[in-house]
């Protein structure tokens, strides 16, 4: 096509500068560009879109497998506790899982045969209260008629609870919760199971855990790892030395108690009281008294409240005299860190996080405590607590302040009267 004239006109036009402007890129092109999308971009948005993917994921899975790590937490604590016995079992030539099998059957014959005696025990008592209730049920009805002047009778009593609709929505909700019952107490059951199947798997594969663990890491982590490790053996062990003891203390001076009273199998809930009251963290205190109390008001509801005193005061003297001293000597941490500590477990982990705090904090703070740089301290009197000042030394200033003052009055005196 060939170009017009005006085109022809417009492109031999010179520049009023001298110089031909170059000529723009097509609009066409110009739009593409301005347009076209950064090629990182896409990449960006598809990496972005897998991290959230992947958190949210990985968010879930935690929240599923909650329980199992928790599980799995407290089965390595009690392969801790068994190690030392596993350990000296298998350095008199016995093979590690054969003495990991007698130690776990050790515990659990102890186990049944407390809970059986307990059992038997329990049986016995519930069948003697519900054999006496109703003479102890007339005596309360003759206490409260010769106090009141009222004219209550045993039968018009059992009939208003029997026809109660109080008495009738009770029997009705526990029938509909028998199944979450059973469920609960199957879900225990197998939860019991899988925290015996890990810890005899970590006591008895200790040594070949610790192989893997440490086949992964350079020579100087192996050895700090080791010795995190049988840090954690010493604490978990000395901890739960500090539990057996207090259990101990407390099992004598509940049985003291108790046999004084006459209160029948007091052996027996001397070591309930102990056991339970130890090594059941928070509520352990009052289900171990919770028992000794309603055998007692079988025998004499006097004795219950006796029984209850005793374990209030008996508590106080447990958590302020005997527990911070025990467990500062053997878990060798302050009293006041083992109590944040259980605090601070209870509140992430409940029950669970009170078992293990104490030892994971003594583990942790045995094993930091071997980075920390320690200088000599300076024999300051500040530092045992002394003030820098002498006794009598604000008295001694304002003597020497009040002798310049009247040294200086007597000068001026003397300069006036010159």
């Amino acid at each position: 096509m060939a170009p017009t004239d005006e085109t022809s006109q417009v492109a031999q036009h010179p520049s009023p500068f001298g110089t031909t402007p170059p000529a723009g890129p097509p609009a066409g092109d110009a739009a593409g560009r301005g347009g076209r999308m950064p090629g990182w971009l896409p990449r960006a948005m598809v990496l972005a879109l897998a991290l959230i993917a992947v958190f949210q994921l990985g968010s879930w899975a935690f929240h599923q497998l909650t329980g199992l790590l928790i599980n799995v937490l407290i089965a390595f604590f009690l392969a801790l506790a068994i190690e030392p016995a596993v350990s000296w079992m298998a350095g008199h030539g016995m093979r590690r899982g054969l003495a990991t099998f007698l130690v776990f059957l050790g515990a659990m014959v102890v186990a049944a045969g407390f809970v059986t005696l307990l059992g038997s025990m329990l049986a016995g008592q519930i069948i003697k209260m519900v054999e006496g209730f109703p003479e102890y049920l007339d005596s309360v009805i003759n206490w409260i008629n010769a106090t009141f002047h009222t004219d209550l009778r045993r039968v018009d009593i059992q009939d208003s609870l029997v026809h109660s609709d109080w008495l009738r929505k009770y029997v009705q909700n526990s029938a509909t919760g028998v199944l979450d019952v059973s469920a609960q107490v199957l879900g225990g059951l197998f939860q019991l199971l899988t925290i015996a199947l890990f810890s005899f798997y970590f006591a008895a594969d200790g040594p070949r855990l610790r192989r893997a663990l440490c086949s992964v890491l350079p020579p100087a982590r192996q050895a700090e790892v080791l010795r995190a490790w049988e840090i954690a053996v010493d604490k978990t062990g000395g901890y739960l030395y500090s539990r057996g003891l207090m259990a101990l203390v407390s099992g004598v001076a509940h049985y003291v108690l108790l046999q004084a009273l006459g209160i029948p199998y007091a052996p027996v809930l001397a070591v309930w009281v102990g056991l339970v009251s130890q090594f059941i963290p928070t509520i352990g205190t009052y289900l171990a008294g919770a028992l000794p109390m309603l055998i007692a008001f079988t025998v004499n509801p006097w004795y219950a409240l006796w029984v209850l005193l005793f374990v209030v005061i008996y508590q106080q003297f447990e958590n302020y005299v005997l527990q911070p001293k025990l467990t500062s000597k053997t878990v060798d941490i302050h009293p006041a860190v083992a109590f944040g500590s259980v605090i601070a477990g209870t509140a992430l982990l409940g029950a669970v996080g009170a078992l293990v705090a104490i030892p994971a904090v003594a583990t942790l703070q045995a094993f930091l405590g071997a980075y920390v740089k320690r200088y000599d301290v300076t024999d300051d009197p500040r530092v045992h607590g002394h003030r820098g000042r002498r006794p009598g030394s604000l008295l001694r200033r304002a003597r020497g302040l009040r002798t310049q003052r009247e040294t200086g009055e007597r000068e001026e005196t003397e300069s006036g009267d010159e």
